[in-house]
């Protein structure tokens, strides 16, 4: 390499400070290199001064952190040894705990069992309406981690000895209603031991797991519904419906059917065996009062058989021949025959109805087998359907054979009963209308005689 090559190159090392203009000549190229030199030097003690004032402040920073650490870390150990002391302190007070405590663990036990074991008879009863707190207590004694002291033994005895009092009284106090809408409110409730509530006469529920009362979407009959008005009305004692279950038994009294739902379950044949009945009590009551009616007529007309009447069988009988001479000449057979048609022309009026009444107490039975035959096919249909699982499904058949039949001996008899009197009271009338015809055939033979 060349002198001049080899100072070109010194020339470009310290930072290519030469590429401005051209050098005139060695000298001032070499001049230009001493200034660059001297700059390039300069530049580098400033960069050495820098770094060594930075390298003594990270030291500093390297010396405080490493002091932070250490504090941190001693603070940190002495923590973790306190942690472990009190650590090592808990172990041994949970043992001695555990130690001291003896029977009294099975006694927190027992109370919590007799506390959930009361809880589940307490959601289901009447009382908690009225009074609602003893639910939150018994739920807070229940809990897993709950250790009951002296205090909460005692209020436990004290709320199994309020269900005991409570249940021998009855009481009346605001409680939270749900209606069949679905919608709470506060209403006067009253109770009969844990046993019926009710408000107005509606029958009240206790709701599972709560200390409301549910209205029973269908009540009982309207006579238990008075029987809880005049209860609540009563100054001091009325008879009530008692449900011990809680209101089990009170809902299916409420689920038994009405008379006319009865009615409805019997179907078609139902109603046409009801129609043939009231048609025929509506005919035999008339026909009846009709007799009784006739009857005393008739007696009355016995006191004066000389002088008839046309308000009466028995009269218009006699004034067949009373006051007609033509008659007195006749024959003993003619005038009979006058005396017998009088008499067979007052007996349809007196035995009118019968003959019906007789085919109704006939049919009614008739018309119930065939509505048994009916509701036996309705449910062999459901068997066959639906299977024989749910005896449910099959009670409208059944329901519609045994109201049927029901219907059909209920018209029956009673139409037996009152036909059997008509025929009596017909007879008797009867009987009467032939004495006195017989009589007054006899005198008008002895009248022929003489």
């Amino acid at each position: 390499m060349s002198a001049r090559n080899f100072l070109l190159v010194l020339a470009l090392l310290p930072g290519m400070a030469l590429a401005q203009a051209p050098a005139k000549g060695m000298d001032d190229l070499l001049s230009r290199i001493r200034q660059d030199s001297a700059a390039s030097a300069k530049l580098n003690q400033e960069r050495e001064a820098r770094f060594l004032r930075d390298r003594n402040a990270q030291a500093e920073m390297l010396q405080k952190a490493e002091a932070e650490y250490a504090a941190v870390k001693a603070k940190s150990d002495a923590v973790r040894a306190r942690y472990e002391a009190n650590q090592k302190q808990i172990a041994e007070l949970k043992e001695q705990f555990k130690t001291r405590a003896g029977d009294y663990t099975q006694v927190a036990a027992a109370v919590r069992q007799a506390a959930a074991d009361f809880r589940a008879h307490a959601a289901n009863s009447a009382i908690s309406a009225q009074f609602p707190e003893r639910l939150e207590f018994l739920d807070t004694l229940t809990a897993d981690n709950a250790m009951p002291v002296q205090a909460d033994i005692e209020k436990l005895w004290f709320t199994l000895q309020q269900e005991m009092t409570e249940n021998g009284r009855a009481a009346r106090f605001q409680a939270e209603v749900v209606d069949t809408a679905g919608t709470a409110s506060k209403m006067e409730v009253t109770r009969v031991g844990a046993f019926t509530s009710f408000h107005d006469g509606e029958y009240l529920v206790p709701q599972p797991g709560s200390s409301q009362l549910l209205q029973l979407a269908r009540q009982p009959e309207r006579k238990f519904r008075a029987m809880a008005r005049d209860f609540a009305e009563a100054e001091v004692r009325a008879p009530i419906l008692v449900d011990p279950t809680g209101g089990t038994l009170l809902a299916q009294e409420a689920l038994r059917p009405t008379l006319m739902e009865r009615i409805h379950m019997g179907g078609e044949v139902g109603y046409i065996i009801i129609l043939v009945g009231v048609v025929g009590a509506v005919l035999a009551v008339w026909q009846l009062v009709w007799l009784l009616r006739t009857d005393r007529a008739v007696r009355r007309q016995l006191a004066n058989v000389s002088q008839p009447s046309d308000d009466n069988p028995l009269g218009r009988v006699l004034a067949t021949f009373k006051g007609n001479p033509a008659t007195v000449a006749e024959d003993a057979e003619v005038i009979e025959l006058r005396l017998s048609e009088a008499v067979l022309r007052e007996v349809p009026k007196l035995e009118r109805f019968q003959a019906f009444l007789r085919l109704a107490v006939a049919a009614g039975p008739l018309l119930g087998l065939i509505g048994t035959v009916v509701g036996m096919i309705i449910t062999f249909q459901v068997i066959t359907e639906q299977g024989a699982g749910d005896p449910r499904l099959m009670a409208e058949g059944i329901s519609q054979a045994m109201i049927a039949t029901v219907l059909g001996l209920g018209i029956a008899v009673p139409l037996l009963f009152i036909n059997s009197l008509l025929a009596a009271r017909s007879r008797a009338i009867t009987q009467i209308l032939d004495e006195q015809a017989t009589g007054l055939l006899a005198e008008r033979l002895e009248q022929t005689r003489a």
